[in-house]
């Protein structure tokens, strides 16, 4: 005789139940009414059509009658899961929100560490999609625990937060307000996003901060201005289903881990092609800026540039892209801010950059025009020559194949970092290029100020000195010694980048970096 387990299933199908009515119709309504989906709306609609399978499915806090019987099963604020995402096996794990605002008080901890681990182990992509404080603190915690939490206390894994991000990649989705805990685990991310007007990432919200006499609207106090500017978040979407394309399209670049290495995709964009416009795009007045955007669309594939912190560090250009369907991270001066000088912000934005690139094995293409580190009286109030020292050494830790062009600038200590010391790299240089100590502009002034001053006409003793100085600091002087390799025609510069890339490609290897990514 066959034995019947109906009543078991039906237990566990009751319990599912259960556990996908999450905080109940008001709560979910309340979600919907706030612009914002819930969670397993959001899991639906970032992963492959029925690719997501959950683990944990059934955790919760039950309720029993007095016989034991199950009255109600209460979800974790916790789903996770693994699904795939364009045909890719990823870790998804994300807040529900209707779930006591995804505070520690509806998690149980275990879960919400378990797909942080699981996605290590098994070297797949993880993505957070993170809303409230992310399985963090809640006052309420005291009352339903008996006791106060110490943070980091036995048994923590949230340290795999960190610990990740040096062996595969890791997307963070700010997709509502996001505190404590819940800002920790999406600033500790490689790529990073909020939707703009329904999120906002804070250590703590208006209503902590309040007491500090600071009386702030979520958006005013953590809104996407605030954080994309601040450099503590990396990009925002105009809506969720926008946050979820652009996370597929990030992890497009990458490899699943350090044990693999980013693969080639079919490129119909000619490796030879010229486009003429780059002959003419710099400026002969050293003092008038252009479109480095323009510039690096134009060598790169056709529509495969992808930026990330555009708000963030502005003088430096930072994203991924394609040369002959190699990824490739790409790195630009921006002269249309602080003239594409080094600010402290620019310093951490390429440390955080180079890091990644280098932890995931991709190549280094920057397009240099630098006329050195940031100078002033805000430039030593922000340490800038603390943070330049610091990028200087993370620039000379990378290991992975580099290639430099100099577009038009390289002047001073900021200007000689424009790729690893003492290590083999590619370089070349434009026509416009031009280098030094420091830029002939102001320097003339100081350099030969008692020749000047001593002068009848000072005015045209220093435009005498201009003149020579100017026919000296030709790039070519340089070239005659080999202390540049090669000056090129600015429309060779995508047929060079891309025999770069297929060199590069073949000297890529896999495992993990001698340093972590810091986030």
């Amino acid at each position: 005789m066959a034995e019947d387990w109906s009543e078991e299933l039906g237990e566990l199908t009751r319990r599912q139940a259960d556990v996908r009515e999450m905080g109940g119709s008001v709560r979910v309504e309340r979600q919907h009414t706030g612009g914002r989906m819930t969670v397993r709306e959001r899991v639906t609609r970032l992963a492959d059509a029925d690719s997501f399978h959950e683990i944990g499915t059934v955790a919760g806090s039950a309720e029993y009658d007095a016989d034991g019987n199950l009255i109600k099963l209460n979800a974790s604020n916790c789903v996770m899961g693994r699904a795939k995402l364009d045909g890719r096996p990823v870790v998804i794990s994300g807040d529900d929100f209707t779930q006591r605002g995804g505070s520690a008080d509806a998690t149980i901890r275990e879960k919400a560490a378990y797909p942080e681990e699981m996605a290590r182990e098994l070297r797949i992509p993880i993505i957070r999609l993170i809303e409230g404080s992310g399985g963090g603190g809640s006052v309420k915690t005291i009352e339903t625990t008996g006791r106060p939490n110490l943070p980091g206390g036995i048994g923590s894994k949230y340290d795999l937060m960190l610990q990740n991000m040096a062996y595969i990649p890791v997307v963070g989705l700010g997709l509502g307000s996001v505190a404590g805990l819940g800002a920790a685990r999406l600033a500790a991310s490689h790529y990073s996003i909020m939707v703009k007007e329904t999120s906002a990432m804070f250590v703590a919200g208006p209503p902590v901060v309040s007491g500090l006499g600071e009386d702030l609207t979520k958006q005013e106090l953590g809104g996407w201005k605030i954080q994309l500017a601040a450099g503590g978040v990396d990009d925002a979407a105009d809506s969720e289903e926008e946050a979820f394309d652009r996370a597929k399209r990030f992890l497009s670049y990458l490899p699943s881990s350090i044990d693999d290495l980013a693969e080639q995709t079919p490129n119909a964009d000619p490796t030879n092609r010229r486009d003429a416009g780059l002959f003419n795009i710099i400026p002969h007045d050293p003092k008038q800026a252009y479109n480095m955007r323009r510039i690096v669309e134009a060598v790169v594939d056709k529509d495969s540039f992808f930026e990330m912190a555009d708000r963030f560090g502005r003088s430096i250009i930072t994203g991924f892209a394609r040369l002959d369907g190699w990824p490739v991270a790409v790195m630009a001066s921006d002269p249309l801010f602080a003239g594409g000088s080094w600010t402290s912000d620019a310093c951490e934005k390429i440390i955080r950059f180079v890091d990644m690139a280098q932890t995931f094995h991709l190549p280094i293409v920057y397009l240099c025009d630098c006329p050195g580190f940031a100078v002033g009286l805000e430039a030593e109030k922000n340490r800038t020559i603390r943070l330049g020292v610091r990028v200087m050494a993370a620039i000379g830790q990378v290991t992975v194949p580099w290639c430099s062009i100099i577009v038009r600038n390289a002047f001073g200590v900021a200007g000689g970092a424009h790729r690893p010391a003492g290590k083999f790299s590619m370089r070349y240089a434009w026509i416009s290029a031009a280098w030094g100590s420091l830029p002939l502009a102001g320097g003339i002034e100081a350099a030969y100020r008692a020749e000047v001053e001593a002068a009848e006409d000072p005015a045209a003793k220093l435009k005498e000195i201009e003149d020579r100085l100017e026919k000296l600091r030709s790039p070519f002087r340089t070239a005659e010694t080999f202390a540049v390799e090669e000056i090129i025609d600015p429309r060779a510069t995508r047929s060079i980048l891309c025999d770069f890339a297929n060199l590069a490609a073949k000297r890529r290897q896999t495992g993990a970096s001698s340093f972590g990514m810091r986030p």
